[in-house]
């Protein structure tokens, strides 16, 4: 389920609109057409011999973890590491992001799933900090398919995920769907700023890494 407030990753120097919600589904009982009359005895048609089923045997979900809330995050590739804030929605239904301090944590996105479960969990971080220096998230575009990305849960275990592709979006074409929608297996997205503009110091762009579980 794609969550209802989920907005854009507003960091520091990092404007853009929220995303367009996607319609709610139309409820299937509400639209179900009442029972009709069953048949007179007399009037019902033979019912055949039961064969064999032909419909097909419903496809196994990959393996997924229980839910354990994430203690920190290590990317070895780009030599990024990082305690995990715990954050969620603002009053105002805006995402709260972590601090921009040199140093300053990343977050997991607490509307999402525990890194692990099935779906997609999120974790935020700034490609730079207040002092110009690089933020937390600052080597996402080094990562390549293949990297590892170690997430430590508060149950002892560590889920490692495996880089599948980076995509880098405009924020007024943000794939909230893409991004946050339910997936099969246990997936993991991480999250950060991209495409400076140096005539406004804004970053216009996101830059989200996709992976999946692998233990």
């Amino acid at each position: 389920m794609v969550p209802a407030a989920v907005v854009l990753l507003l960091l520091s120097g990092c404007a853009g609109e929220s995303p367009a919600q996607p319609a709610a589904p139309s409820s299937s009982a509400a639209s179900a057409s009442p029972p009709t009359a069953a048949p007179s005895p007399a009037a019902a048609p033979a019912t055949p011999a039961p064969g064999p089923s032909t419909a097909p045997a419903p496809e196994a979900l990959p393996p997924v973890l229980a839910a354990s809330a994430p203690v920190s995050v290590r990317i070895p590739a780009v030599g990024a590491r990082s305690e995990l804030l715990h954050l969620g929605l603002r009053p105002d239904g805006s995402l709260e992001v972590p601090p921009t301090h040199p140093g300053a944590p990343a977050s997991w996105y607490t509307s999402s799933p525990t890194p692990g479960e099935r779906g997609p969990a999120v974790l935020l971080g700034h490609v730079n900090a207040t002092d110009g220096g690089p933020g937390v998230f600052a080597g996402l575009r080094g990562l390549a398919p293949g990297d590892t990305v170690e997430i430590a849960r508060q149950d002892g275990s560590t889920a490692v995920f495996v880089v599948d592709r980076g995509e880098q979006y405009a924020k007024d074409a943000f794939p909230t769907r893409a991004v946050y929608g339910n997936t099969a297996g246990a997936e993991l997205r991480l999250i950060t700023c991209d495409g400076y503009d140096p005539t406004t110091g804004l970053f216009d762009d996101n830059y989200v890494v996709y992976a999946t579980l692998a233990a």
